[in-house]
């Protein structure tokens, strides 16, 4: 197993310069964002557009494009990544495919241009001189603060993970050929100038990325160029092509993307198993057996009625249910999302202060960084799998890996241990006590809705020993 003592110690050095670097951008980024809340950071973000409109006339229905002659923003935009930030990156060690892709779009096709493993900036910065390559890097905010900060804040916003990446194009150059994406994007122009057309969607709010060729996609909906400080919305299935105009040294941008497979479909998924089973634990309708040899037949549509009742029956149900599981995609977002910004000067989360007492008063902290679920008891492997409650949270989560996927080694820990999901394990006993602390109000840990003075104490002291909770 690699070691990662290099890797840790190469990022140290990088948090350090931008924690110097912050310091000079911190008048510049009050100015322009407001990160008091992420409903005040979104709104900063689509500024002078209001959110109660953008929801109601743009989200998932048409794009949105803002241009703004502000220099200031300009500034603030163009400190989030710059071209010349590649060197000091490629020091560290980038790799092709996983940190950075190289390409052109040539005959309406996407051209891959990468080379074998580590990325050499003076290799890279030769391909994008020579042959007019994009250079597209994968997930800046694992090394970039300010899109760290950025990013948390949407992610509590949307309640889904968000992720970006980094397109830098020459002159004259298109990295990608025309197609539409399954996620929602916000596009910030940060240096130079790029050339947008948009086309009308063939699926609208698409599942999956596709490429269209030209003869497929018709006249642009929308043609225009977008300049530093600028920002564009556009809803998952929008048909796009970008290039960098003649004259234009190059330009760079970022997408910051969300909502991928987190639609209704994607929810019901996740809930419905929950749904059933609850369900068949009163109903001996959906315990009785299916047809003999159903399993067997290619048309099975003498069964589809009785499978209609079943989930009128269900939907009945649904109705008068206040609660529903959704535990894997609840799981999935907060074992995937970015920790909480803390700052740079800011110690990692340990616990501190006084311990929690039955006299204390507590209250939760980092809400937005932690969820509560109900599932069968992951640690009993008996038959009979009693309910407990689960508390997870995404304070211990690492940056360096966020939406990188499960496919190399930076997966595991320094410790050797794979990606886990942080949290806590309750008797389901504790739930109504959870919900009492999950309010947001200040309470005394006497009050908590526990039998003994004991449970009391040993709720409070789980959730502050995971830094869920501040004692006052």
């Amino acid at each position: 197993m690699p070691k990662k003592g290099g890797r840790q110690a190469e990022m140290g050095k990088e948090m350090q310069v931008q924690c110097k670097r912050a310091k000079v951008e911190a008048a510049c980024s009050l100015a322009v964002m407001s990160f008091e809340s992420p409903d005040s950071l979104f709104g900063s973000l689509i500024s002078p557009i209001k959110p109660e409109v953008f929801f109601r006339e743009y989200w998932e229905q048409k794009p949105l494009l803002v241009q703004r002659n502000d220099p200031l923003l300009a500034a603030y935009y163009q400190s989030l990544f710059q071209l010349p930030d590649l060197k000091e990156l490629c020091s560290q060690g980038l790799y092709y495919g996983r940190d950075i892709n190289i390409c052109r779009c040539v005959n309406g096709k996407k051209k891959v241009l990468n080379k074998e493993g580590k990325v050499n900036y003076m290799q890279l910065k030769k391909d994008f001189d020579q042959k007019k390559a994009t250079i597209q890097f994968h997930q800046p905010q694992r090394f970039k603060e300010e899109l760290w900060k950025i990013q948390e804040k949407l992610e509590c916003y949307f309640g889904s993970l968000v992720g970006s990446n980094v397109y830098i194009t020459p002159q004259g150059s298109q990295g990608l050929p025309p197609h539409y994406d399954d996620v929602e994007v916000f596009i910030l122009q940060l240096e130079g100038e790029k050339h947008w057309r948009l086309y009308k969607p063939t699926v609208h709010l698409a599942r999956e990325y596709n490429v269209e060729s030209e003869d497929r996609i018709g006249k642009p909906t929308h043609e225009f160029v977008l300049k530093p400080g600028d920002l564009l919305y556009f809803p998952r299935g929008t048909i796009h092509q970008a290039d960098t105009p003649p004259g234009i040294s190059y330009s760079t941008h970022v997408t910051i993307s969300t909502y991928q497979n987190n639609s209704w479909g994607d929810f019901l998924l996740d809930a419905i198993p929950g749904l059933v089973f609850d369900t068949a634990k009163e109903d001996v309708a959906l315990r009785t057996s299916i047809p003999r040899q159903l399993l067997m037949q290619v048309d099975i549509a003498d069964s589809t009625k009785k499978l209609s009742s079943i989930l009128r029956m269900l939907a009945d149900r649904l109705e008068n249910t206040r609660e529903l599981r959704s535990s894997d995609m609840k799981k999935d977002f907060i074992m995937n999302r970015l920790p909480p910004y803390l700052g740079c000067d800011s110690d990692p989360l340990t616990p501190g202060g006084k311990l929690p007492k039955l006299d204390s008063q507590i209250r939760l902290q980092f809400r937005d960084h932690a969820i509560i679920t109900v599932e069968p008891d992951q640690e009993n492997s008996d038959e009979v799998r009693r309910e407990m409650v689960y508390v997870y949270h995404s304070l211990k989560n690492r940056r360096e890996t966020h939406m990188m996927g499960t496919e190399d080694d930076d997966t595991t820990t320094e410790e050797g241990m794979s990606q886990q999901t942080h949290g806590l394990r309750f008797p389901l006993s504790y739930f109504d006590a959870l919900k009492q602390i999950w309010s947001g109000s200040t309470v005394y840990v006497k009050e908590l809705n526990l039998t003994s003075d004991a449970e009391k104490e040993n709720l409070a002291l789980s959730l502050w020993t995971e830094c869920l909770i501040e004692v006052f």
